[in-house]
């Protein structure tokens, strides 16, 4: 028989590594609105019992979100157990019983806040920065631009920077949004005619933090839209703040206007922590689970995750799993077990045909089935050209193999789209710069 957590203490803590595993593939509104107030109330065997306030979350929950509570039991069980969700309506008699209050800085909830951030010499000056932003808005570094790679705390400044300036300066109002997002907004604002209200929501905040505004590279609109955005708050004194996983100089799509606004103010990069932030990250974050790493099994840890912190803290997170599940405290060899499960997690996502094709068309604004259609506008045939060549630099496949995947065409169209491509980069240094950076970001992916 397995074992398995066995008080409402560890029910708890249990549920609350399945939360952190959902807030991961979820929109933070909706881990908010149907993950986070849900009440673990048991284990038996392979049985998980769930309760919700009403019959409408149970509902919900149970038709959006079951497979993906089940995967973060697996994930942090290490097996698969059944969810068996109930709800007050099912018991009256207990209708007032109390529900998991929103947990403070010392409880279970590993915020993004300024007291959560390690700081080391890889990061200090992205971190002093963001710190004299969040105190003095629009005065201090106007724009700032944090830079580095995925998984070393952009996003947390990023959020820090928000929650700090919404506690010292309640009236200013915010708006934080990603790239990409911004890019699907203002495609959804032409198409329903309401432009008037993206640039209201956008232009008039006090403070506007993207992340990962890389993303509006290649995108012709949006960065004249975005220009205009950056122009009206920049004059107007209001704090703009972005985070990019490389400098401007290196957004090859970006344009240049855009590239020079971007280095009006600040740019701070943060770089892979060094021995001792990876170990205070540990620590840190182990206090925040209510564990405790031996300094043996810290250093372990730090010493063979060197890139990420995203993987530091999974680490902790599996290492609190497994004392849960066999009441253990963390050794040597649990945690040899937890950075081979981490590194086998964490092997690149095959680089299919479908995420060249996906990619392409986020930078011309266009979708894969119309990349992969018959349709003969300027912009889809360029896109569709482009996606052949890269399909065929980064996988090296036939191209009899690469017609098929675009509609059967045959072997001389595909020749005829990689010739048209290497003419247009040869005669075209921003067309280049284009595809270039196409396959940077699919390679980086």
């Amino acid at each position: 028989m397995r074992a398995t957590p066995s008080s409402p203490e560890n029910y708890e803590q249990l549920f609350w590594l399945v939360s952190e595993y959902c807030r991961g593939h979820i929109s933070d509104i909706a881990h908010t609105l149907w993950i986070k107030e849900i009440k673990p109330t048991g284990f038996d065997n392979s049985t998980v019992y769930l309760r919700v306030k009403n019959k409408f979350k149970k509902d919900i929950i149970t038709e959006k979100y079951l497979r993906l509570l089940a995967s973060g039991y697996e994930e942090v069980l290490g097996f698969a157990v059944e969810l068996d969700i109930s709800c007050d309506e099912d018991y009256p008699d207990t209708a007032d019983e109390d529900y998991p209050a929103e947990e403070d800085e010392e409880g279970g909830d590993y915020e993004y806040t300024f007291g959560n951030f390690i700081v080391g010499s890889s990061n200090k000056f992205a971190h002093a920065a963001s710190l004299a932003v969040a105190s003095n808005p629009g005065r201090a570094y106007n724009p700032l631009f944090i830079y580095g790679a995925s998984g070393l705390g952009k996003t947390h400044l990023l959020t820090a920077i928000g929650t700090e300036i919404q506690k010292n300066f309640p009236e200013k109002k915010q708006m934080l949004v990603k790239g990409d997002h911004f890019t699907n907004e203002l495609i959804n604002s032409i198409s329903n005619q309401t432009t008037a209200i993206f640039h209201d929501k956008y232009r008039t905040p006090d403070v506007l933090l993207v992340d990962d505004i890389q993303f509006i590279g290649g995108k012709e609109s949006t960065q004249e839209e975005f220009f205009h955005t950056f122009n009206a708050l920049y004059e107007d004194n209001r704090q703009i703040i972005m985070t990019s996983d490389r400098p401007p100089k290196e957004i090859k799509t970006l344009e240049d206007r855009l590239r020079t606004r971007f280095e009006w103010g600040l740019l701070a990069d943060i770089q892979t922590p060094d021995f001792e932030t990876r170990t205070a990250i540990i620590r840190r974050k182990a206090e925040q689970i209510g564990i405790v790493v031996p300094t043996e099994v810290a250093e372990y840890i730090a010493n063979r995750l060197k890139t990420n912190i995203r993987q530091l803290e999974g680490a902790v997170k599996k290492l609190a799993a497994y004392r849960l599940i066999h009441d253990s405290p963390p050794s040597i060899m649990v945690a040899q077990t937890t950075i081979r499960d981490i590194l086998n997690d964490n092997q690149p996502v095959p680089i299919t045909i479908d995420r060249i094709i996906t990619e392409v068309g986020r930078t011309y604004g266009l979708t894969p089935a119309d990349i992969r259609s018959h349709k003969r506008s300027a912009s889809i045939s360029s896109a569709r050209q482009v996606s052949i060549y890269v399909v065929r630099e980064i996988t090296q496949i036939s191209m009899a193999a690469i017609g098929e995947e675009f509609g059967g065409r045959d072997h001389s169209t595909m020749v005829y789209a990689v010739q048209q491509v290497e003419k247009n980069m040869a005669r075209d240094p921003r067309f280049k710069e284009m595809v270039e950076d196409i396959v940077k970001n699919i390679r980086g992916s």
